[in-house]
């Protein structure tokens, strides 16, 4: 519980210290976008090989690994002298959130017989909505207080005390676990994957700053043979020892394959949302950090309420319509949001904020809950567990597309990036608009969703007691009895 409250503060807190941060590095904006961007691909590209490291090597010494690494990795991000250096300290962090993030639920699930982890997975979940709406605040406070003179640095510091006593607890409390047939690593399919994603977004990212080279270009336009490739190796690893780091017989499954676009279309969309958000606030209508966490509260508990109203209430009612609305809702709030901004100009006060960023939290609440439940009710039971953690992993890289995509929807409309205030506010405009057209998509995706869950497609017929192979909800092959698939990462970075 620690470590995962912990990851969720850490990827929350960050945003609203983005101003400060670049104020006090005198950071160029690609840099600020890999500040976010660059936490995101390290941790989707590690999400399903930090889930297999471990089932071989086991989930308590991959858990303790990946705690100290994250703890190390948050002290370098918060003495970071310059933005390379912040910037490489949280891909450092990615890479160890992906190696302790996987092994929480799998964890949960080994130590807890089946008849407690009803109780377990419904503290977890309030834990995860806790750690959703104290992070932005958090990181306000702690940007407002500028304690010691260190301004933004206390967000990252803030990590060693909470990351030292989750070893020292770990050591003491955590069983060891492993899986009794872990599957292989893909080294090479992690390669393959994580080359094809850096170079689509590194151009995106760069290219503005560096007048658009033709090297961008070229990297952008190897992608699709770089994805060629990863589905023949795959293919081939089947072939070769079953273990392929994607099954692709998942895609076959039509709602799955619907699912995981609307999971990497959803994360586009909430990863440029969010970064142009908290640019707009500070940058563009020169808010304090503090006013800026406080607008964000409204939305946070819109959020927890309607995902709470959607899993229990709505979706076992209305099945996917619940989310099509969401979708609409949010949408809707978009618009509004964007009315109101134009009307009241510089201008505008929070409270008047309060009703589009409702609206827009209790439209997303209805999406980030019940989704992958949705996408996995016609998976295999088998598959369950492994299509889970492509979903995760698959949300973590729309989320660092969309903020590598700012570049060019938001930077890429302002003259002169270094001048605050109004070209702010009218970037905000465009890009809201071109997050409305990619909810719009998502809303049509969303109809290849089946129309209820059939949630007998990877529900076990009874309790199964003993080890499960995989993380549940995170990586790997089994899902084991039908527990809930919760994620830290599927509460939006508000």
């Amino acid at each position: 519980m620690t470590a995962a409250f912990m990851d969720l503060v850490d990827v929350t807190i960050v945003n609203i210290a983005i101003p400060s941060m670049r104020g006090d590095l005198n950071a160029s904006t690609s840099a600020i976008q890999w500040i976010t961007a660059g936490y995101a691909l390290a941790f989707a590209a590690g999400l399903i090989t930090g889930g297999r490291l471990g089932d071989i090597y086991g989930r308590k010494r991959l858990f303790l690994v990946g705690i100290a690494g994250f703890t190390a990795a948050s002290l370098l991000c918060g003495i970071a002298a310059n933005p390379a250096m912040l910037v490489s300290s949280r891909l450092l962090q990615g890479v160890m959130a992906a190696m302790m993030v996987p092994q929480v639920l799998a964890i949960i699930h080994v130590t807890f017989p089946p008849h407690e982890r009803g109780k377990v997975f419904g503290l977890f979940g309030a834990i995860v909505g806790l750690g959703a709406v104290s992070g932005p605040m958090l990181g306000a406070l702690l940007t407002e207080w500028n304690m010691f003179g260190l301004e933004w640095r206390p967000i990252f510091l803030i990590n060693l005390p909470v990351g030292i006593a989750g070893v020292i607890l770990g050591r003491k409390f955590i069983t060891e676990s492993k899986a009794p047939n872990a599957l292989r690593l893909d080294l090479i399919g992690v390669v393959i994957a994580t080359a094809g994603m850096v170079m689509l977004i590194y151009p995106l990212t760069q290219g503005r700053e560096n007048g658009w080279p033709l090297w961008g270009f070229l990297c952008m336009g190897a992608v699709p043979f770089l994805i060629a490739g990863f589905i023949a190796y795959e293919k081939y690893k089947i072939r070769k020892d079953g273990s392929p780091l994607v099954e692709l017989s998942l895609f076959k499954v039509k709602s799955f394959a619907a699912g995981i676009a609307v999971q990497l279309t959803f994360g586009i969309a909430t990863g440029i949302f969010f970064l142009v958000w908290t640019l707009y606030m500070q940058m563009g209508l020169g808010w304090s950090a503090l006013r800026a966490g406080t607008t964000g509260i409204p939305f946070s508990i819109a959020v927890s309420a309607a995902a709470g109203l959607s899993v229990q209430k709505l979706v076992p009612r209305f099945g996917r319509k619940v989310l099509q609305a969401g979708a609409l809702t949010m949408a809707a709030g978009l618009l509004l949001y964007i009315w109101e901004s134009q009307h009241f100009g510089m201008g505008i006060a929070s409270w008047q904020m309060a009703a589009p960023l409702v609206v827009m939290g209790i439209g997303m609440g209805l999406i980030v809950a019940p989704l992958t439940d949705t996408v996995l009710s016609e998976v295999p039971r088998e598959h369950a567990g492994s299509a889970s953690g492509l979903i995760n992993t698959t949300g973590q890289m729309g989320n660092a597309l969309g903020l590598g995509l700012t570049s060019v929807l938001y930077f890429g409309v302002i003259d002169d990036d270094t001048v605050f205030g109004p070209q702010y506010v009218d970037a905000f405009h465009s890009a809201l608009w071109w997050v409305v057209a990619v909810l719009v998509v998502i809303f049509a995706v969303m109809f290849a969703l089946p129309r209820k869950q059939a949630t007998a497609a990877h529900e076990g017929t009874g309790p199964v007691d003993g080890p499960v192979d995989d993380a549940v909800g995170v990586a790997g092959d089994d899902a084991g009895d039908g527990d809930p698939v919760i994620s830290p990462e599927k509460v939006p970075v508000a």
